[in-house]
């Protein structure tokens, strides 16, 4: 490892100068000011999803290991770094947990203001990895029916139980998504397909649907946290949007925190070093909610109709909605008496079963 290793990191990567001092000279830039005369004498490269990491950013340079802090990769040329000999780490599943939230926060402020019942509908989960395993979980949890797609782990695994994409799209009555966004291939997402009916939520990828069409679709109900062209986004789309909010599905604390343990313990593999440093999070200062029903607890731990009304107030400040994005703890932080509440990761109030 050299002595004076230069590591570039996007700024908006929590504990980054923390978790990152030890291995060397930490240089914060933010995520969209990445550019070759930045990152040519980095040694190491720490990005998120705003950063495209390919030959046009990285020729000429001497970086030698790139990590990206999120689940998604479609910003990192993989196969241009495994030319170069370039190390290469994601953080895969460190925000699994805080998307599959915000996809209950959304569906219960659906059935709330759309005035349906949960268990009277079905749900099409399309993508069943890290995030989209754990929302099903939730969605049955709920008391929703549940069909699931995923062609690659269907190949895989010769899962009996999951279902073709035309088979959601006949019998969901809500379709979320949770797939990473690819162009080319026999299980391409990018324009995956024209919804035409029901309710959908996409936390994947603003690709992976046509924004263009979607402002015309003939939909009940629609929860956009990606947008395609982002950081700028369709202000009809917007219009369009039941719920809509800055691509933060993932931004719960915990997800973001564990997308920087995840890469610094990658990096310390790549480099042959013993990982010394753990964050300390000293968790939400009210833990216990009260509340008589699920919608009433979930809010109080994550209202996303406050993310939605940030979005609107002001949208053309898309990044820096992102960049300071408040403090949000995943529910495993707070106690509640409401029965069932477990299966969504709260934890019961003391002396209670």
């Amino acid at each position: 490892m050299p002595a004076t290793m230069k590591i570039v990191a996007d700024s908006n990567i929590p504990f980054v100068q923390e978790a990152f001092c030890a291995l060397g000279d930490v240089v914060l830039t933010p995520g969209r000011h990445m550019t070759p005369a930045v990152v040519r004498d980095a040694d190491l490269l720490l990005v998120r999803s705003v950063t495209p990491v390919n030959a046009a950013l990285l020729d000429g340079s001497r970086v030698r290991f790139v990590a990206t802090a999120t689940i998604g990769t479609d910003h990192v040329d993989t196969a241009y770094l495994g030319l170069r000999g370039i190390g290469f780490a994601s953080a895969a599943g460190c925000n699994a947990n805080s998307v599959a939230e915000y996809v209950v926060a959304a569906l219960l402020e659906l059935s709330h203001c759309r005035g349906f019942r949960l268990r009277d509908k079905t749900l099409g989960v399309v993508g069943v990895g890290n995030v989209g395993s754990k929302v099903a979980r939730y969605a049955r949890a709920l008391g929703l029916r549940v069909l699931e797609n995923d062609p690659p782990r269907q190949r895989r695994e010769h899962l009996p139980s999951f279902v073709s994409l035309e088979q959601i799209l006949a019998a969901a009555d809500i379709i979320t998504l949770h797939v990473p966004l690819t162009r080319t291939g026999p299980d391409a997402t990018f324009h995956l397909f024209e919804p035409r009916r029901g309710i959908i939520i996409n936390t994947s990828r603003g690709a992976v649907l046509d924004n263009r069409k979607l402002v015309t679709a003939p939909l009940d109900a629609l929860v956009l946290d990606v947008w395609e062209g982002e950081p700028h986004i369709l202000p009809a789309l917007l219009d369009k949007a039941t719920i809509a909010t800055p691509h933060i599905a993932g931004y719960s604390f915990d997800g973001k925190v564990n997308g920087t343990v995840m890469i610094y313990q990658a990096a310390c593999r790549h480099l042959g070093v013993t990982p010394s440093w753990r964050p300390k999070l000293t968790g939400p200062a009210q833990p216990v909610l009260a509340g008589d029903d699920l919608r009433a607890v979930v809010r109080q731990a994550y209202d996303i109709r406050a993310d939605d009304a940030a979005l609107r107030r002001d949208y053309r400040q898309f990044d820096r909605l992102r960049a300071e994005y408040p403090v949000r703890w995943e529910f495993f932080h707070y106690r509640t008496a409401l029965p069932g509440a477990d299966a969504f990761g709260f934890q019961p109030v003391s002396g209670n079963p």
